[in-house]
């Protein structure tokens, strides 16, 4: 998995004064849990923009002004409600050698048969909550489609979860086609064709067969 560093500045003063200090001069009060106590730190607002505004799940390295290096994740970010500024980040520290929860994004591939077909592709599962020590957590899990039909389903124990364990339900929907009004019965549209192909073939031989009867033999 991809990861990010954020550099930050351990701080002392923790109370509401310090707090609204620090939003004041453009850095956001963070917390990082999961360690032997919580570490509290200010970062630039800007350090998450690469964290926050994106689709991605990253690590995080928070690299702090004495020079030590903190591993995490982050759990939990606040806006402000009426300038949606980042108030205030939660972090969760991890370790090469204990395992995580984390939600990780789904990347649909493939070319579904039942949406050429005129079917609704539907991915109730943007992320799946999975489990691994940090060296194997995915960028993302590959969805392939390319098998669904009209009415057909994609279920989490059909993934690639090598290295990793999805914390889902073995009947928890990741990608479905539904019908629509416009959608053909691909599996009717498949029994015609081969009924066609076989009926072409009986034509044929009978035709070839007519052929030859109606060849005179040469004396």
């Amino acid at each position: 998995m991809k990861s990010i560093t954020i550099k930050g500045s351990q701080r002392e003063s923790v109370g509401k004064v310090a707090t609204k200090a620090l939003r004041n001069a453009g850095k956001v009060p963070c917390v990082v849990y999961g360690g032997d106590k919580p570490i509290h730190f200010s970062a630039e607002t800007l350090a998450f923009k690469d964290l926050v505004y994106t689709p991605d799940v990253h690590t995080v390295v928070i690299a702090l002004e004495d020079g030590s290096k903190i591993n995490a994740i982050l759990q939990d970010i606040q806006f402000h409600p009426v300038t949606d500024n980042i108030i205030h980040v939660d972090f969760y520290q991890i370790f090469d050698d204990k395992e995580i929860t984390l939600e990780i994004p789904v990347r649909v591939v493939g070319n579904s048969r039942g949406v050429r077909n005129g079917g609704v592709l539907r991915v109730p599962r943007r992320k799946l909550k999975v489990k691994a020590i940090p060296a194997d957590l995915p960028d993302f899990i590959e969805a392939d489609i390319t098998e669904l039909r009209i009415g057909s389903k994609l279920y989490v124990t059909e993934l690639n979860s090598e290295g990793y364990k999805i914390m889902h339900p073995d009947n928890t929907v990741v990608a479905q086609v539904r019908t629509s009004r416009v959608a053909v019965d691909d599996v009717e549209e498949e029994e015609d064709g081969e009924e066609g192909a076989e009926g072409a073939e009986g034509e044929t031989a009978a035709a070839e067969g007519g052929n030859t009867e109606e060849t005179p033999a040469s004396e």
